[in-house]
């Protein structure tokens, strides 16, 4: 035997010595800590090392060895805990959306102008399940649909609930006008109740200014009589309402009404920014603008985008 030959057996037989101590090292001294699933995990991984270095004596234990030395001097760093604090205020709870009912919902309006009738009826069906007090602009459209089926029943949808908006509202106003301690609380009510439905402009005429005038009632009463609770929304809400149905006198007083009780409220502003807008009156415009300017109020984007609009 020639002494390369012997160098090279010698070799070979350190590197089987080299991969078998390894692999059975590892294997042996999994850590009991590790669950069943991440154990076998490291298992496997040890075993295809033990290989690799079997198959390739020198360069396998080599390029392990080495890249263990780089990973201990460059990578591995004590975890620093010091700013890991474990509190509920840290965590944000994301609930997972119905991505079955979801995937099948499609704006009411897209089904309308591609006339696709088993989609409008699927919509029309998607739509009951949910909360149909906040759909009735769209059932409404549902109207015009060519397909008779889905107009017939968007219209005994849309009865219905309107049927049963009325008389809950007059119910509740009723409740109001007996003037006891309780009338403040349902005037509160139906003024929530009432902004859900009128806000989409269902009814059509009288009918919508007649609901707008029995809201702003129940938005006066409590101004009378507790004004802590007419809150800044409950204002805005009116006064776009009242905008609505042209009723610009009304909408002023509740502008005024706004800035005296909630003067540091942003809605307070933007109520008499499109009051003015609407009305034409560039000079009131510009001052509510320049008053707001002046005001440490922070101003959302949304409105932004109003006054650059109105500007």
């Amino acid at each position: 035997m020639t002494m390369s030959k012997g160098i090279f057996l010698v070799i070979l037989i350190l590197n089987t010595l080299v991969s078998a101590v390894y692999l059975m090292w590892n294997i042996t001294h999994v850590s009991i800590e590790d669950d069943k699933k991440e154990g076998k995990d490291n298992q496997t991984g040890y075993i295809l090392k033990g290989i690799v270095m079997f198959l390739c004596p020198v360069v396998g234990p080599m390029f392990f060895f080495v890249g263990y030395i780089i990973y201990f001097v460059f990578f591995k760093k004590p975890v620093d805990l010091a700013d890991v604090i474990f509190s509920k205020e840290r965590v944000k709870v994301h609930k997972r959306a119905d991505t079955e009912r979801e995937g099948n919902l499609a704006p009411i309006e897209e089904a309308l102008a591609i006339s696709d009738k088993d989609t409008m009826r699927t919509l029309m069906m998607n739509v009951v399940r949910g909360d149909i007090k906040n759909s009735l602009a769209s059932i409404e459209l549902a109207l015009n649909s060519e397909d008779t089926e889905t107009s017939h029943y968007a219209a005994s949808i849309l009865r219905d609930e309107l049927n049963n908006f009325r008389q809950r509202s007059q119910e509740l106003y009723n409740k109001i006008q007996i003037d006891n301690e309780l009338s403040v609380n349902y005037a509160c009510i139906i003024i929530e109740y009432m902004n859900e439905v009128l806000v989409q402009d269902v009814f059509h005429g009288l009918e919508q200014i007649d609901f707008v005038k029995m809201m702003e009632d129940a938005e006066e009463y409590l101004y009378i009589h507790d004004k802590e609770k007419l809150t800044a929304e409950y204002i805005e809400w009116i006064c776009t309402l009242l905008l609505n149905i042209k009723e610009f006198g009304e909408m002023e007083k509740w502008c005024e009404r706004s800035k005296y009780l909630y003067p540091e409220e942003l809605s307070s502003f933007t109520c008499r920014l499109k009051l003015y807008f609407t009305i034409e009156n560039k000079e009131k415009f510009f001052e509510v603008l320049n008053e707001l300017k002046r005001s440490d109020i922070v101003i959302d984007k949304e409105t932004l985008e109003l006054i650059r609009i109105f500007s």
